[in-house]
């Protein structure tokens, strides 16, 4: 029978691995109220609208982390009677929510930007205001790394949405200074409500990518393209290893992404004068060989003879 060797995740820091989703995204509910406090202060001290528009945002941070705390946490929970697949797609929920109040922050944002258009106001405290707003800048950039790293350890859609909404929050804040200082130097009043316009527009597209995002995840999506070549490479592997004159087929292959987990189910076709018992056992060593190619992976394989063909819902899937 053939031998494989489980295929390694990405080699991560130890520390990623042992914090849970959880933890981290208390984390990300702590470092939200802090750049709300230091990003308020800044708008504050200088009456820059840009400074303004970027700690309204931070309050869509700490929304948007506390109610994915609340859909991993479901996530979590094991599959019960009434959910016999779990309750893996309460992520998708988490960065569907994050999308629609990032696109309302927007909204927020271009209302309160076009009445100081009209009526522009000079920028104060310039040194202050910019200090705080690059330190919690900093703070962001900083856990929206982490937060990466963590979801690619952990395949967590909620903390790769909360990771990708800091970054926007961190080019927000960069280009929002460079704003600050050219109408320093230039005394455009105009550039700085303008810069906010932008910054709006900027983070609603952001949002709306999330919510499209999450209803694909919402709907069964397929595995992504990297998963379903390993998945492949797995089983013309496992078709090239069988002794001389062993003959198997796979076909009707479907898979789909739910949360943190993964699901393929399949069609193994194997001669018909095989006993059942070296068929069955062949099956088991290639659901285990599947699952540790693609991490997180639940397969189910139906055993079949070859010349049979089982009646199966029409898909797009590849054939091995």
């Amino acid at each position: 029978m053939p031998q494989f060797v489980p295929t390694s995740p990405p080699d991560v820091p130890r520390t990623f691995a042992t914090l849970s989703p959880k933890a981290w995204l208390r984390w990300s509910i702590v470092v939200a109220l802090l750049t709300i406090l230091l990003k308020g202060l800044a708008g504050y001290l200088t009456n820059s609208m840009g400074l303004i528009s970027d700690a309204m945002e931070s309050f869509v941070n700490l929304a948007s982390a506390m109610f994915a705390l609340a859909m991993v946490t479901i996530a979590a929970r094991p599959a019960d009677l009434d959910h016999p697949y779990g309750h893996h797609k309460a992520e998708y929920f988490s960065s569907g929510f994050e999308g629609i109040l990032i696109v309302g922050a927007a909204l927020a944002i271009l209302w309160v930007s076009v009445h100081r258009l009209l009526a522009p106001q000079p920028i104060e405290q310039l040194g202050w205001g910019l200090a705080l707003s690059i330190f919690s800048s900093g703070l962001n950039g900083a856990l929206a790394w982490a937060l990466f790293r963590a979801a690619r350890e952990h395949r967590s859609i909620a903390l790769e949405a909360d990771g990708r909404h800091l970054v926007t929050d961190v080019w927000t804040s960069v280009a929002i200074v460079v704003g600050i200082v050219a109408v320093h130097f230039t005394g455009w009043l105009w550039l700085d409500p303008v810069l906010a316009i932008g910054v709006a527009l900027n983070i609603a597209r952001e949002g709306t990518k999330l919510v499209w995002r999450s209803s694909q995840g919402l709907m069964d999506e397929a595995l992504d393209s990297e998963s379903q070549v390993a998945l492949m490479a797995t089983l013309d592997r496992f078709k090239a290893d069988l002794p001389e004159g062993g003959q198997l087929r796979f076909d009707d292959i479907v898979t789909r992404s739910a949360g943190q987990r993964r699901f393929a189910d399949l069609h193994m076709h194997a001669p018909g004068d095989w006993p059942l018992q070296r068929a069955a056992a062949l099956r088991d060593a290639l659901e285990q060989a599947l699952m540790d190619a693609v991490p997180g992976l639940r397969v189910t394989i139906q055993l079949l003879p070859l010349g049979m063909e089982a009646r199966a819902v029409q898909n797009t899937e590849p054939t091995a």
